[in-house]
This record gives structure tokens, C-alpha cells and sequence, in this order.
């Protein structure tokens, strides 16, 4: 189940590409998530835990990634039970529900992510309400972001 706290969240981590790069571990790149995630949103295939093939930034350690790839993995295998913002684009929003869909997920938002036109569920800690389409997330995130 995915929950969202919207809006400034003191205790959250509020930049978790730093926090990827000074904790993540080898298996995480080339977990079979990562490597599609890592495809889909960063457009660069993975070649070893060590080295990512980007087209634009041609061979690249893990550490060069985009900040919503470092995050997604962050959310997908950090076990701290910290919580952290879901920096990205919208092109990480349903890697998000994604994730959430094995596991219970906790994350801070501070701006609307687009999570699409198809229901899906989260519970907004802000008010305890569950929203299942982005209009009713709107409606409320509107308040706090």
C-alpha cells in the first residue's frame, strides 16, 4: 500500500539521490527492478553493478544515474524504514505504485506527481484519506503542496 505525507516533512530525507549514493549496494543495480527502471526512465541499459551504458553520457558509474532513478531504488530496497521524497518526474510515478505493490511504502511528496489516469490507491497521513484517481489526489494535495 502506498501512503503519502504531502507537503515539508521535517523527518523525511529530503534528497535521496545523496543518500543512494553514499548507502546503495552493488545487488541493487542489477536487481531485475533496477535494470528495468534504470531502461525506462534513464533510457541506459545496465552493464554491471560497476558501469550503466547511457546515450547521452555514454559509459557511467551508478552515481551518475538521474536523481528519480537513484530514489526509486531507494524506495524499492532501502530497509532503514526511513521515509523519503519521491524526487523524479512523472515518469517515476508508477515505478512508485510499482514498489508499493509489493510493499508497504511511505513517502513525502512536495509537489503533485502525475500517477496517470488509471485508479490506483494511496492513503494521503495528511487527512487519512484514501485516494484511488488523481482528481481526488489534486483536491487534496492542492492544500499542502
Amino acid at each position: 500500500m502506498l501512503s503519502i505525507y504531502l507537503g515539508d516533512m521535517p523527518e523525511a530525507i529530503y534528497h535521496p539521490p545523496t543518500y543512494f549514493d553514499n548507502t546503495y549496494e552493488d545487488e541493487w543495480i542489477t536487481n531485475e527492478l533496477s535494470v528495468e527502471m534504470i531502461a525506462d526512465v534513464d533510457k541506459s541499459k545496465v552493464i554491471g553493478a560497476h558501469l550503466i551504458e547511457s546515450p547521452v553520457l555514454g559509459p557511467i558509474p551508478p552515481q551518475m544515474l538521474s536523481g528519480g532513478v537513484k530514489t526509486l531504488m531507494v524506495l524499492a530496497f532501502d530497509e532503514s524504514g526511513k521515509i523519503f521524497n519521491a524526487v523524479g518526474g512523472d515518469n517515476c510515478a508508477k515505478w512508485i505504485l510499482k514498489i508499493a505493490e509489493k510493499k508497504d511504502l511511505t513517502i513525502n511528496l512536495r509537489h503533485i506527481m502525475n500517477f496517470g489516469e488509471e485508479p490506483f490507491e494511496a492513503k494521503i497521513l495528511n487527512t487519512g484519506e484514501t485516494v484511488h484517481n488523481m482528481l481526488e489526489l489534486i483536491r487534496i494535495a492542492g492544500t499542502y503542496v
